[in-house]
């Protein structure tokens, strides 16, 4: 699914897999999850190649991983995670020139880590009605966390050096990047509200499954 996603995508954004990110970590799990993602964007990229093929295979099972770690209590691993990307980003000289806003969403993100953790309990065991709050809190920190290792990839790992970007050219396509990135985020939580939460509730019906599954 991730695969013909990307495939399919056409028109904004970055692609359609986008929206099956939170399914896979909170389904699949932070394990199970990370390795669909990242099976899922490796041959993606191999049957639908472009010039910046690594944020994607890097990206996708980043952010998968993210939201199953959290949907699994485990507020720690995620937090480590955030705070080694967002502490090479704000160490980077570019990371203190870029505008604050365009990174607002990561930092959301980052104080929601926690009472997210502590909202999941047990994602497949509490009552439905609370799956259409939790569910989209959890898609959020997914796609932010994408869009957290393609910042750290440009910026603190050099890529935009790799590609050979200016300078100037960087804060162009950061500042655009980051407007895209805001609806992007928007439309995740809404598809994961419309349909997140009513699969959850599905699943919850199956006997003798154990969900997340890693």
């Amino acid at each position: 699914m991730h695969t013909v996603l990307y495939a399919s995508s056409f028109g904004l954004w970055r692609n359609w897999s986008i929206y099956l990110e939170p399914l896979e970590g909170v389904i699949l799990g932070p394990k199970a999850g990370f390795l669909s993602a990242l099976i899922g964007s490796v041959v993606a990229r191999a049957l639908k190649p472009t010039d910046v093929w690594i944020f994607g295979v890097i990206a996708e099972p980043l952010g998968v991983l993210a939201c199953g770690l959290v949907a699994k209590k485990r507020w720690k691993p995620a937090l480590a995670l955030y705070a080694v990307m967002l502490g090479a980003y704000f160490a980077h000289p570019f990371g203190r020139w870029l505008p604050l806003w365009t990174i607002l969403d990561i930092l959301a993100a980052l104080f929601l880590i926690y009472p997210a953790a502590n909202l999941c309990k047990d994602l497949f065991e509490i009552d439905s009605s609370h799956l259409p709050l939790i569910m989209p809190i959890l898609a959020f920190i997914g796609t932010v966390t994408d869009a957290l290792t393609r910042v750290f990839l440009l910026v603190p790992a050099g890529l935009y050096l790799v590609l050979g970007w200016s300078p100037d050219l960087l804060y162009l396509i950061f500042v655009g990047g980051a407007i895209d990135s805001y609806i992007e985020g928007a439309l995740v939580v809404l598809v994961s509200s419309l349909i997140g939460a009513p699969l959850l509730v599905a699943l919850r019906k199956v006997p003798g499954v154990r969900y997340p599954l890693s």
